[in-house]
């Protein structure tokens, strides 16, 4: 059950006398955002207020302090997802938390409870320029899938060989929006943007030689970029990637519906 459904059927149920005030009361306390402990604050009204509820970032966190944040959201949300997990942390997460389930190219982690519903009407189509590209690519793919988007998924196709971006060339002229990830000189979502007609959302990754600056040197080309309709979000930030495809699709559907 979704937020904005948990609270519907809460005051359904004290319209009908189910529940007494008092105890909706409670259960309200919680609703917009529940302390764990004295190390973190959930915020269950994220979902009510940006279409997405509130993910986990892993990295840096203490195996005790993911598994108490995980117990607690699973309680309130269908999916809870953690980025940014290491084999080394889900060895460690999969013997106290029943079915979560890895996804180790992505480096992500969730539990997901129930089906999860479509998002809205779409695909999110993803490109990666070369194969080490693939976790931050992944990340995006997964999180974009766990959000309820379909994805479509194209690896390897950089400038370097051009002609493997050309023979699919059919695909990036049928997306709905386009994520497209690459580090070296970051050049691909240039070349993407003079093919596509719809919204490419550009990762720069820190894949590269030196001069690259640990995806510094992809950062400031895609943000350089010469075609028109390109976003950049920051180094390696697949996730942030997939979400803002996502609100891309929500908000064209919602004008659609209009």
């Amino acid at each position: 059950m979704t937020q904005p459904d948990a609270l519907r059927s809460l005051l359904d149920a004290v319209a009908q006398g189910q529940v007494s005030p008092d105890s909706a009361f409670e259960k309200l306390k919680y609703f917009d955002y529940e302390p764990v402990g004295d190390f973190a604050k959930l915020d269950h009204h994220r979902s009510l207020r940006t279409g997405f509820p509130e993910v986990i970032w892993g990295e840096g966190k203490s195996i005790e302090h993911l598994i108490k944040i995980f117990q607690t959201m699973q309680q309130q949300q269908p999916v809870v997802m953690a980025t940014r997990i290491t084999p080394a942390v889900y060895e460690q997460l999969q013997q106290r938390i029943p079915y979560l389930r890895y996804y180790e190219m992505a480096r992500i982690c969730a539990i997901v409870s129930q089906p999860i519903p479509p998002q809205a009407i779409g695909t999110i189509t993803l490109l990666s320029a070369g194969t080490a590209d693939l976790p931050v690519a992944e990340e995006a793919a997964v999180t974009a899938e766990l959000c309820g988007f379909p994805v479509r998924r194209l690896w390897d196709v950089g400038v370097a060989g051009i002609h493997r971006l050309l023979k699919h060339r059919h695909l990036v002229q049928s997306a709905d929006v386009l994520i497209v990830v690459a580090g070296m000189e970051g050049a691909l979502p240039s070349v993407v943007a003079g093919l596509a007609d719809c919204p490419i959302v550009a990762v720069p990754t820190s894949v590269g030689y030196g001069a690259s600056f640990q995806g510094l040197a992809p950062l400031l080309t895609m943000l350089n970029s010469c075609a028109a309709g390109v976003g950049v979000v920051n180094i390696d930030n697949g996730f942030g990637a997939a979400i803002l495809a996502g609100q891309i699709l929500r908000t064209a559907a919602k004008l659609s519906a209009t």
